[in-house]
């Protein structure tokens, strides 16, 4: 299991930097983040129960809390506060974010909504 060794905030792009000890580094947008949120609220309590997020284009992280010494708990300017991202599951995000990513504005598109 790679941990990070760096998390950086970059609030002009809105995007979270995190660099892993295995010499991968990602960049991933607040907005990713925040519709990948693995909360409740966002995947739901079972296969299929996902909610779509929609309007979280402009979204902000506004503060970073560790959980224990494998997630850090990301607290969002639309008040979302409640997912907590595991070393693995922030990995997970950076590795396969152009398919999920992918996924996410089809998903939109298919819903007619918007970022």
């Amino acid at each position: 299991m790679a941990t990070p060794t760096e998390i950086s905030l970059h609030s002009k792009s809105r995007r979270m930097e995190i660099a892993f000890d295995d010499g991968r580094t990602f960049a991933l947008s607040y907005e990713f983040l925040r519709v990948y949120s693995p909360s409740a609220e966002v995947r739901g309590h079972g296969p299929g129960q996902d909610v779509l997020q929609t309007g979280k284009k402009e979204v902000d992280i506004v503060a970073v809390e560790p959980v224990g010494q494998y997630a850090i708990q990301p607290r969002f300017s639309d008040g979302h506060d409640t997912g907590i991202y595991s070393w693995d599951y922030l990995y997970s995000l950076g590795v396969n974010h152009d398919r999920l990513w992918r996924e996410y504005l089809d998903r939109l598109a298919k819903a007619g909504a918007q970022r």
